[in-house]
């Protein structure tokens, strides 16, 4: 699943509501989130992903009589839709960034992370870990046999950016456990409405 999708789910899993939530909210939401910018998330990619969504079952379109033209039709999460929801965000979470659209996909589940509960989300993150602490193993392999592997001495600088990044992964991804564990956010399972909460429609 593309990030701009997981974003599309998330946003009308939080506005949809019993009349739905219109393609232009979605898009104001993303917009004001700089989505455009972190995850690649176009306009018309959105409304792509809205009508696509539909048609695999994961959103319902509602008709709203008070709408014209484009703004008549609003969506709000199926069953399917959450299960696909959900089961994205926890892949998304646990699983190491390699490559710009994992990255991306991070970045989308992330803003979601208080969807989960918040021991799931803590076993997903320490999952992670495990996977930043090989990464940075292979890495520092390769660094250590400096420039026996056969290649240019200076091709040793990538390697060191990626030491870099691992190590920076690992520091953020370790303070984000330490703080999920003292309680602060307010997750899916604690009293309170948190951000991206599923609207009652989605639950019921």
């Amino acid at each position: 699943m593309s990030a701009t999708r997981l974003l599309v789910l998330g946003v009308v899993r939080m506005h949809g509501g019993s009349g739905g939530a219109h393609g232009y909210q979605v898009r104001r939401e993303l917009l004001s989130w700089s989505a455009d910018k972190w995850a690649n998330v176009q306009p018309g990619s959105i409304y792509h992903a809205l009508k696509k969504l539909a048609l695999e079952g994961l959103l319902e379109q509602v008709e709203t009589p008070q709408g014209k033209g484009p703004d008549r039709l609003a969506y709000t999460l199926t069953d399917a839709g959450e299960h696909a929801f959900q089961q994205e965000l926890q892949q998304r979470i646990a699983d190491v960034a390699d490559d710009a659209a994992n990255a991306s996909g991070f970045a989308a589940a992330l803003v979601f992370l208080t969807c989960l509960p918040r021991q799931l989300a803590l076993d997903l993150l320490d999952y992670r870990l495990v996977q930043l602490d090989g990464q940075r193993k292979n890495v520092a392999t390769v660094l250590e046999k400096g420039t026996d592997w056969g290649q240019p001495a200076h091709v040793n600088e990538l390697y060191r950016l990626w030491l870099a990044h691992c190590d920076a992964d690992i520091s953020w991804t370790t303070d984000l456990v330490a703080r999920l564990r003292a309680g602060e956010y307010v997750m899916a399972d604690d009293a309170g409405q948190n951000f991206g909460s599923a609207t009652p429609s989605a639950t019921s």
